[in-house]
């Protein structure tokens, strides 16, 4: 059986592990001092061209986007972010747990309009008593956003210079950020992200490695003691060797960009056959593709491959996701090809 279920249902891409087995004999310091996760900072601080970055490397996504908006935050304010935004919808209340209320927006397919943020602003600060509610302290947006769209770069700029405005940081959550730097609808590059956020990180979970995330803020402008805050959240490695290795790795020689091209390339072939078969397929440039499949071709496809459904269209059809990654195959591909051929 095939699975397009998720892109961190793999192991690790085989350049991780060989580095992993090489450095497996060699003993190292802990707690992000040993030489590999120094190497791996070095090389990211060059891949974003931000010499000044603070690096952390944390173990998931759940424990870094949890981490880093209660690092930031006091204990009155709240992050901002879509409705669909992951925060919101699939970390079971992490941030809520950390004393920390999501302000909702709406999504216009998956993303947050510049618009409704400064109409929100305008709305809160306007109310008289607003000192008796919850301070908007963080911006939350994922790239790409949970619906496999990309932000534009003039997209990103404003919220961005919004967010100045107002004096809140912009956190981009890139568990995904490989994928959606090198989707085809992309018109910026890692460094030009750096420099319009205040703190992102790169995922590593799901492009690559057995696990880790990196946390950037690009201007040695990490909040105070974070290493204490990463500690108290339980997404400290004592071992941290884990991560560096492996995010050493994937920022040798292009290979984090390379592999995450590779599997936008498979997500638009099996974009491309979904549309062949007269299936109708959502708007998304990345390596998550939605498609409506009725009732039985659901049926018809889990006999070959495994998929996740998303959400109900109607009373008979369902909108469902298919996910590519760095360790998809044109084999892969193949077997989705032939059973939609039999559909």
């Amino acid at each position: 059986m095939i699975s397009f279920e998720s892109d961190y249902n793999n192991g690790a891409h085989p350049s991780v592990l060989q580095h992993l087995i090489d450095t497996n004999t060699y003993q190292s310091a802990s707690y992000g001092s040993d030489v590999w996760s120094e190497q791996a900072r070095k090389k990211i601080r060059e891949a974003c061209q931000c010499p000044d970055a603070d690096i952390y490397f944390l173990v998931g996504g759940t424990q870094t986007n949890a981490t880093v908006i209660d690092g930031v935050l006091t204990g009155y304010e709240g992050v901002i972010a879509v409705e669909t935004g992951h925060i919101n919808v699939h970390e079971s209340g992490a941030i809520e747990a950390s004393g920390h209320k999501i302000i909702t927006l709406p999504s216009h397919n998956g993303k947050m309009d510049a618009k409704d943020l400064a109409d929100f602003h305008t709305r809160f600060f306007a109310d008289p008593v607003y000192e008796h509610m919850v301070i908007p302290g963080i911006v939350y947006i994922t790239f790409p956003s949970e619906l496999g769209t990309v932000y534009k770069a003039d997209e990103i700029a404003r919220l961005h210079e919004l967010c100045q405005e107002y004096e809140v940081p912009l956190f981009i959550d890139g568990a995904r950020l490989g994928y959606g730097l090198m989707s085809h609808e992309c018109d910026f590059d890692l460094p030009w992200l750096a420099k319009h956020c205040d703190v992102f990180y790169i995922g590593g979970t799901k492009v690559g490695a057995l696990c880790g995330e990196a946390v950037v803020f690009p201007r040695n402008n990490a909040p105070r003691h974070f290493f204490n805050i990463i500690k108290q959240h339980g997404a400290l490695l004592a071992k941290s060797r884990l991560a560096g290795v492996q995010f050493d790795a994937l920022f040798t020689d292009g290979l984090y960009f390379e592999i995450s091209r590779q599997a936008i390339e498979k997500a638009m072939h099996m974009r491309q056959l979904f549309t062949d078969a007269g299936i109708p397929v959502k708007d998304s440039p990345t390596n998550q593709q939605f498609v409506v499949l009725s009732t039985h071709q659901i049926d018809q496809l889990r006999q070959s491959v495994s998929f996740e459904t998303w959400e109900p269209v109607d009373e008979t059809h369902t909108l469902c996701r298919f996910v590519t990654s760095w360790a998809t195959t044109d084999s892969d591909i193949m077997v989705l090809k032939k059973a939609l051929s039999s559909l």
